[in-house]
């Protein structure tokens, strides 16, 4: 059994190992760059940097620093395994009417999640259930007709057009005369009330 873990271990270490490389080279073509272009920008031979695209040569982590660097790449996305979903999964939301799909995935490093949102229910009129958290809210209507309640405030939001709002105002949407459907972007504080919720 322990065999087992250590030669799957190695396995998985090598396909990363692979992937890396894969991706060190694919970048650098991208660019348009040959080994020499590269090798001046992070420091390091060209034969290195060959050796190291090829898997002749371990890449030490102060190299895979440099070459991200200059690639403009973050290590994390250098070495992220390839298990991405290919196929974004719903998340229904019964009891409030929603169904998301989160489409920018973990790895949006600049903190904002991407959302598509079919609604169905209209917006709750109570007071309870309007939220408020630090931000703004960012959506634009694909179908139909979304009702934005700001405080006391109610802003009908037709398919076509977009709506950006302070969430420091107590504020809740839902659907007007039919289900819609909305592209929305929420900061972290967003995400977590209005997705995660």
């Amino acid at each position: 059994m322990r065999l087992t873990h250590t030669i799957l271990r190695m396995t998985q270490d090598a396909e990363v190992d692979a992937l890396v490389r894969a991706r060190i080279r694919g970048l650098r073509l991208a660019k348009g760059w040959s080994l020499d272009d590269l090798a001046a920008r992070c420091y390091l031979s060209p034969s290195t940097l060959s050796r190291i695209e090829t898997g002749h040569r371990r890449i030490g982590l102060d190299q895979l620093t440099a070459i991200a660097r200059a690639l403009g790449a973050s290590l994390d996305q250098l070495v992220e395994t390839a298990g991405d979903a290919v196929v974004i999964k719903p998340h229904r939301h019964p009891e409030r009417g929603m169904t998301t799909w989160v489409l920018s995935g973990d790895h949006n490093h600049d903190g904002l999640t991407v959302a598509r949102i079919r609604i169905t229910r209209p917006a709750s009129r109570r007071l309870e259930d309007q939220r408020v958290h630090p931000g703004r809210d960012w959506f634009t209507v694909l179908s139909g007709t979304v009702e934005l309640l700001l405080g006391e405030r109610e802003v009908l939001v037709e398919e076509g057009e977009a709506a950006s709002f302070s969430t420091m105002t107590p504020h809740a949407f839902g659907a007007r005369g039919g289900p819609a459907e909305v592209i929305a972007v929420f900061d972290p504080d967003g995400e977590r009330t209005h997705v995660d919720a």
